[in-house]
């Protein structure tokens, strides 16, 4: 004889439970997946809209060496939100693209890559964006704070090579 937990209408009700309980599963894991894949692509868009080379961060470092220029260092994620923003807004203003391509050797260093692991535990990088001023050796000099307007931004590059150009 079945007891009551063993009973056909249980059986029932557990299985319509974990059902929709891999329906949800289903679901979250769709969305965001899905939204990462838009992020990307709109991130991927924003960065192809600034026009900016993008050397190694290795590559920059050999470029800055006999071009004697300091390396900007971007550290930011291709589905970050606030990453695309200072793309559109900053990277992609003509000003901001002259001064840098003039004075710094722009990389991007992508967070989801072994060089972004490696570099978040190099320059103790907690978060994205990140904006480092290096040396030609890969020596941090300086941490920028994250602007979205492209006139201030260009007034704290242009205090960094005021402060470099006194050294």
């Amino acid at each position: 004889m079945l007891t009551d937990k063993h009973s056909p209408q249980t059986h029932s009700r557990f299985r319509k439970i974990l059902g929709a309980g891999a329906v949800i599963v289903l679901v979250s894991a769709l969305g965001y997946y899905g939204n990462k894949m838009v992020q990307t692509y709109l991130g991927q868009q924003a960065i192809n809209e600034t026009g900016l080379e993008l050397p190694t961060l290795d590559q920059a470092l050999e470029i800055a060496k006999s071009s004697d220029k300091l390396v900007l260092a971007d550290m930011s994620a291709i589905w970050c939100p606030s990453c695309r923003k200072l793309d559109k807004q900053v990277f992609s203003n003509e000003q901001v693209k002259t001064l840098i391509n003039q004075n710094f050797v722009y990389t991007r260093i992508e967070y989801d890559s072994p060089q972004g692991e490696a570099f978040m535990q190099d320059y103790q990088v907690t978060g994205f964006p990140t904006l480092l001023v290096l040396s030609t050796k890969g020596e941090k000099l300086v941490q920028l704070p994250v602007s979205y307007e492209p006139m201030t931004f260009i007034e704290t590059l242009d205090k960094v090579l005021a402060v470099m150009d006194k050294q």
